[in-house]
């Protein structure tokens, strides 16, 4: 049995969830998020959970039954919360802007990148231009995002340089070594 799966999950104060036709809908303070769950996934709402029950015991049904309830619970935990990805640009010139619905960033190449941020995801840059926030509710759709950004420019092996994760650590290289 799941062990995530089996796991009731907690509806907080002011979330709404609705299941119609295979699909489940949660509406909180932060927006609306609706997903159409896998037909061999019984899902149902009590007064203050959301319980996840599959049919069978296959292996399909076994992998679903967990990846469900992750999905609904990271959903309520959208509305009601919401997510953030915070992303680092290091690199002597690299800096990042934000112009209406575009971020707008220099990355060492010839010219200035621009990445037109998706409905739902909101973006942040501190006041030293190398610190990118970005806010979302649907989990998956963040960190898409947030991949696609770091993917403009990754870490470079040897001096470290390009977008990355907060907190996130590298290996550097050790470059060329001098003719003796």
């Amino acid at each position: 049995m799941s062990r995530i799966g089996k796991k009731p999950i907690e509806i907080p104060e002011g979330i709404v969830v609705e299941i119609k036709d295979g699909t489940i809908k949660v509406k909180g303070p932060k927006g609306e998020l609706s997903w159409s769950y896998p037909d061999r996934i019984k899902v149902s709402v009590n007064a203050s959970s959301i319980l996840v029950e599959r049919t069978d015991d296959s292996k399909v049904e076994r992998a679903l039954h967990g990846l469900t309830r992750s999905i609904i619970s990271n959903m309520v935990i959208g509305v009601s919360q919401g997510y953030q990805k915070v992303l680092e640009i290091v690199g002597v010139g690299y800096r990042a802007q934000i112009m209406g619905n575009k971020l707008v960033l220099s990355l060492g190449y010839s010219h200035p990148v621009e990445f037109q941020l998706p409905e739902g995801i909101k973006a942040v840059v501190d006041a030293k231009q190398t610190q990118i926030t970005l806010m979302g509710i649907d989990k998956q759709q963040l960190g898409q995002v947030a991949e696609k950004l770091r993917s403009l420019r990754p870490p470079d092996a040897y001096k470290g340089k390009g977008i990355r994760y907060a907190g996130e650590r590298l290996k550097l290289k050790v470059g060329k070594a001098g003719k003796k």
